[in-house]
């Protein structure tokens, strides 16, 4: 099998794509939610800070943030887990621990923390799925916040009891708030995978949609052009 190609399971939701999409208006595949900003968000004096968020494939939520203004970098790969140097194979057996996830660069001048919370909330995926999102199941979709400090930790936390409260969405959120643990590059054929293969069913049915809700969701937090991991 094309080591560019994901499992049976995605095969058949990407040939269930093809034949359902010429009749799908554009973005019904993903649904965008409007949140409020989370209540805390410590102002930092960093240059340059960190995210690791979980949501899914990592294909659509790294598309999301390459097209953030102020992300400076967003690298696909793997998180949570107990092996070591884990790939995509050992991961996708649900077996190693890990999550599909995303590390986030940002300059905290142009974004917070707490605004790439919101927009992992908003558009990147739907944090009432327990071990899934969309057509994807096992622990290796699940949703999670991986924090790097106390500050991270708080406000993380803080946000996710803020959302529970309003009753923003219809069932309880089931993101894992948890210190980062190492955090495992994915393989180079994973990296800017939306941006490379636009054409490709799973990427037009589930991922592109997250791209255009950002931009209709959040105009100022848009850039047309995504910051690329093979550009660096």
């Amino acid at each position: 099998m094309n080591r560019s190609i994901r499992p049976l399971s995605r095969l058949l939701a990407a040939a269930l794509a093809v034949a359902t999409l010429s009749a799908v208006p554009a973005g019904a595949a993903e649904k965008a939610v409007a949140i409020p900003p989370p209540s805390l968000d410590t102002p930092s004096t960093a240059t340059s800070e960190t995210a690791i968020v979980a949501g899914g494939c990592f294909w659509g939520v790294q598309a999301v943030f390459q097209h953030t203004i102020g992300v400076t970098s967003a690298v696909s790969g793997y998180a949570g887990g107990t092996a070591r140097s884990p790939s995509y194979d050992d991961v996708t057996t649900g077996r190693t621990g890990h999550a599909e996830a995303v590390k986030v660069t940002f300059d905290p001048k142009q974004v917070s923390y707490g605004q790439i919370l919101r927009i992992f909330f908003s558009v990147v995926h739907d944090p009432t799925q327990f071990n899934r999102q969309g057509p994807d199941r096992g622990t290796q979709y699940r949703s999670a916040i991986f924090t790097s400090g106390d500050s991270q930790m708080k406000v993380a936390t803080a946000y996710v009891a803020q959302l529970d409260t309003a009753k923003v969405y219809s069932k309880p959120i089931v993101t894992k708030v948890q210190p980062a643990p190492r955090f495992w590059p994915a393989e180079s054929y994973h990296q800017d995978y939306a941006t490379r293969h636009p054409d490709n069913s799973y990427i037009a049915f589930y991922d592109l949609p997250k791209v255009a809700n950002l931009k209709r969701m959040f105009p100022t937090q848009y850039r047309d052009q995504p910051v690329l991991v093979a550009a660096r």
